[in-house]
């Protein structure tokens, strides 16, 4: 299991993502769950992914095989906008179904894959996109500036409560790393580190990555506060009066 999260605001894009893939008493492994794409000084597009581990790496290795062939139909460099670079996702995922679905489904495999993109071409819109197992995608609004792939659940209130588009870059962080504390004390398939990815709006060489390891002391004390400050609140939530 994994938890990603992608928040597009108005000063621009962040992204953050789990390493966990599989936990268990004596069994846990992490893999990389972000992928950034800047090797064209005019673009920056980002990639996080969620679901069964071989086809989101199939998927990202043949995004990575196309950045040699100039067709703009299948290269994201060579794309026009970001609306073609989420078509070109959703192709790629369609292909690994193709090639791999009926063989999954054979071994009771479900062909689980999500993906977030999202990222900005000089000149043109930031955008972000949530593409799906059929390869389709919805499109990040203002109503709606969030996209969260895998373990959602536990993460989610505080990012529905709290997050607009109008939100801060470092606020955004806050809230995220709220919402990431939720979740990793909830389930133990997510865990840190943590990738944060920071794109500003408009502004290409100022993108940021980071990994938070366990001993990040702000990560850390993010969470201590918030737990805290739950407690501190819930004590002065009025006793009910039909007992």
């Amino acid at each position: 299991m994994t938890y990603c999260l992608g928040m597009l605001l108005d000063d621009g894009l962040v992204f953050m993502s789990d390493t966990r893939t599989n936990a268990g008493v004596d069994s846990i492994a992490s893999f990389r769950k972000t992928f950034v794409f800047d090797g064209k000084d005019d673009r920056r597009i980002v990639i996080l992914v969620a679901g069964n581990l071989a086809i989101t790496q199939n998927v990202i290795s043949r995004l990575e095989e196309c950045l040699e062939h100039e067709d703009p139909s299948c290269n994201i460099y060579a794309a026009g906008s970001m609306f073609e670079i989420a078509r070109i996702v959703g192709g790629a995922v369609r292909d690994v179904y193709k090639e791999e679905g009926e063989a999954l489904k054979a071994h009771g495999v479900e062909f689980s894959a999500s993906l977030i993109v999202g990222g900005q071409i000089r000149g043109r819109r930031m955008r972000m996109f949530n593409v799906y197992a059929a390869g389709n995608f919805v499109e990040a609004t203002r109503e709606t500036p969030y996209f969260q792939i895998g373990e959602t659940k536990y993460g989610k209130p505080i990012i529905k409560r709290v997050l607009t588009q109008e939100t801060s870059i470092p606020q955004a962080i806050k809230c995220g790393f709220v919402s990431f504390d939720s979740t990793i004390n909830a389930n133990l398939s997510v865990g840190l580190p943590l990738n944060v990815t920071i794109v500003p709006r408009d502004n290409l060489e100022a993108m940021e990555c980071h990994l938070i390891g366990e001993d990040d002391p702000y990560f850390n004390n993010i969470g201590t506060s918030w737990g805290e400050g739950l407690r501190a609140l819930f004590e002065t939530l009025p006793e009910p009066t039909w007992h």
